[in-house]
């Protein structure tokens, strides 16, 4: 293995946060959870569609708490954002049929967290061979599904699960 060497690097990856705000924090206050994506809310945590999905039907699970690390959850909080998860692979298997389902926490940007200071769940349904050329080599997703369909699709389909 060879090492490239970039100590002048050190001060971009031991860098703060440039921005003060919160997406996480700002969307549950947000006053239209359709024009936000949210598709539900529970006790200590709420739903949203990823913006920049995956796949269809990628979600998160977020907390309202603002923490930066799981260990720092509530327990009631963390049990919810688990009953959330479990309700959402049970939900995105019905509606996509999909061949498996990822759940993860990229806790961190060094961990490759897109919103370092929030934790949250994601999870999406995968097929296999879903990553094909354009996502690999031309760094371009292809989604069959606007995010308003996936919106629609999946508030539908939690509302019926709460009325059986």
């Amino acid at each position: 293995m060879d090492y490239l060497w970039t100590p002048w690097r050190y001060a971009y990856v031991t860098a703060g946060e440039k921005t003060s705000s919160c997406i996480f924090c700002e969307l549950p206050n947000a006053g239209d959870d359709a024009k936000v994506r949210i598709v539900h809310r529970a006790r200590h945590c709420y739903i949203v569609l990823n913006t920049y999905p995956y796949t269809p039907g990628h979600v998160m699970i977020v907390p309202f708490a603002h923490l930066d690390e799981l260990q720092k959850l509530p327990v009631e909080t963390a049990h919810e954002m688990m009953e959330l998860s479990q309700s959402m692979e049970r939900l995105l298997r019905q509606l996509y049929k999909p061949d498996g389902v990822n759940l993860g926490m990229n806790i961190g940007k060094a961990a490759g967290a897109g919103v370092t200071g929030h934790v949250h769940m994601h999870v999406l349904p995968r097929w296999v061979a879903d990553a094909n050329f354009v996502s690999v080599v031309g760094e371009t997703r292809i989604l069959p599904e606007s995010l308003e369909t996936t919106y629609k699709r999946i508030t539908e389909g939690l509302q019926s699960s709460a009325s059986s």
